[in-house]
């Protein structure tokens, strides 16, 4: 009989002895091993026949009879197991692999959702080269995405002040640039190429943390960004696709995204309970759509409308699709990003991201069929590889006094 707590009733004769007892209560010495402090009070009686009370607090050995009990009363005894330790570990590995299966799938739907924005991103691009447009179109998506989710409760909506809105202005405008200029550079560069570039984020977050916050860095640091600035320079001079609208497209997005890190940390924004990364990114995204809108609108006008995709000989469900596709997983993968982050370390999220520009690198050649020499191939490797030392070197931590 297992079990891991109990309510013993004298009414309720639990195991009959071959000695019997004039008094029906005093049939019962407990031994109990290991058992938890939610047992009930157990009443037994003493030598005398009386009753006396055993304290829950059962842990070890409790006798619930006389410190010395006789032959007769030690004959009766109920022998109560508790919950064997193999049961207790077994539930253990079960909820940890349950938490490993839960943080793969994460890992997996972050890359699948990063190849498939990427991919439709640039067919729509390729056809429509109005990155304001397509960028506006994708924070109205997610835009959409969010209040949708906090009218429907799916998820709290956040409790924010002017105060609190005023510290992440800064914040939403270096996250719209960036992702104005990620979108300018796939436009005019292949998309393994862009983000080959992209992989020059270290050295910017680096530069601005010493330039900003007085971060000095290790030797180590500094020695992983060589092979990050030597890859990407010999990538770039055997690059097919470059030209310097594309390649200086992605550097600006590596400098305004690593200044939105560094603005994060510098710029203290008084977080509710309500206010949580994912709720950050939401807001950032509304005031992302209402920064770029109005520019969008003086400077490429309305564009995205039927009769305008029409006249310029464009499938129009075909654009659409893909552009709602694109928005879809633009939002989702981010918003993802941000559920791995709250369950890894930053250096094992980095480590991910690392690995995730490798697979869009790849899926992206083998879908569009990319050119790539022996050489352009060396140099994003080498690029990556030091991507890869670069998180791991930011283990180490600098000795103190």
């Amino acid at each position: 009989m297992q079990s891991s707590a109990f309510a013993l009733s004298p009414s309720i004769p639990l195991l009959r002895s071959r000695n019997s007892n004039p008094n029906p209560r005093c049939r019962i010495l407990s031994t109990f091993s290991a058992v938890k402090p939610s047992v009930a009070p157990i009443r037994g009686c003493g030598a005398s026949g009386g009753l006396r009370t055993v304290s829950p607090r059962l842990g070890g050995w409790v006798q619930a009879l006389s410190s010395s009990p006789s032959p007769r009363q030690q004959d009766l005894v109920v022998r109560a197991s508790s919950v064997p330790e193999s049961a207790g570990e077994s539930s253990t590995k079960s909820s940890e692999l349950m938490q490993t299966l839960l943080l793969g799938s994460l890992f997996g739907l972050w890359y699948l959702f990063n190849i498939y924005f990427n991919i439709y991103n640039k067919q729509v691009l390729k056809v429509f080269p109005n990155p304001l447009t397509i960028t506006t179109c994708q924070f109205l998506i997610g835009t959409v995405f969010v209040l949708f989710v906090w009218t429907t409760n799916l998820y709290r909506r956040p409790k924010i002040t002017s105060s609190q809105l005023l510290a992440i202005l800064p914040l939403a405008i270096v996250h719209t640039l960036g992702n104005l200029f990620t979108n300018m550079s796939l436009g005019k560069v292949a998309v393994s190429f862009t983000h080959t570039i992209k992989a020059m984020e270290p050295f910017f977050s680096v530069l601005l943390s010493a330039l900003f916050l007085g971060e000095q860095p290790s030797v180590w640091v500094l020695f992983s960004l060589a092979p990050i600035v030597g890859g990407v320079a010999l990538a770039s001079m055997t690059e097919a696709s470059f030209n310097w609208a594309g390649f200086w497209s992605a550097m600006a997005s590596n400098l305004t995204f690593q200044s939105r890190n560094v603005l994060s940390k510098k710029v203290m924004v008084k977080r509710e309970e309500s206010l949580d990364n994912i709720n950050l990114f939401s807001i950032i995204t509304i005031m992302s759509l209402l920064l770029l809108a109005p520019v969008t609108f003086f400077v490429e006008g309305v564009k995205f409308t039927p009769s305008y995709l029409q006249s310029a000989g464009l499938n129009l469900k075909q654009i659409y699709v893909r552009s709602l596709i694109a928005g879809l997983c633009f939002h989702a993968y981010q918003q993802v990003s941000y559920m791995i982050l709250s369950r890894v370390s930053p250096v094992t999220h980095s480590v991910g991201n690392c690995v995730k520009r490798v697979v869009v690198i790849v899926t992206s050649v083998l879908f569009f069929r990319t050119p790539v020499s022996p050489i352009n191939s060396i140099g994003t490797g080498i690029a990556l590889a030091g991507v890869f030392l670069y998180s791991r070197v930011k283990r180490i931590k600098p000795k103190t006094a």
